[in-house]
């Protein structure tokens, strides 16, 4: 009996334990910044971007900002438009010279209005 109470006993403290563990853990969340997208517009006009990271970061909603997730879908309409698949295996640009201008546009607009949101904040 006592052999019972004991493996009992160990059984309900790993198990106790791994509830509370599970119980206090958080789901990690990525949260995408504008100085996530302007590094990422900087490499792919520098030509120095995979699809792989491309596709990472543009491919994940932004939820907690309307401004940088329409800057997202924007982007990612730019690869839909310019953008072939395997480009960057073969040796060229992510995108094609009319995309990487729209691409530069967008990417001095982000670099404006997130500036701008830096002054209003620190006003």
């Amino acid at each position: 009996m006592t052999l019972f109470l004991t493996v009992f006993a160990v059984c309900m403290l790993i198990f106790g334990g791994m509830v509370i563990i599970l119980l206090l853990s958080h789901t990690p969340r990525y949260r995408t910044e504008p100085e996530h997208l302007l590094t990422l517009f900087d490499k792919a006009l520098e030509n120095r971007v995979g699809e792989t990271e491309w596709n990472a970061l543009i491919g994940y909603p932004i939820r907690h900002d309307e401004y940088l997730e329409s800057v997202r879908r924007r982007a990612r309409h730019l690869m839909d438009e310019h953008g072939r698949h395997g480009r960057v295996a073969r040796g060229k640009p992510l995108l094609d010279t009319e995309g990487q201008e729209e691409l530069a546009a967008l990417r001095d607009h982000l670099a404006a209005h997130t500036r701008l949101k830096r002054e209003r904040e620190q006003e």
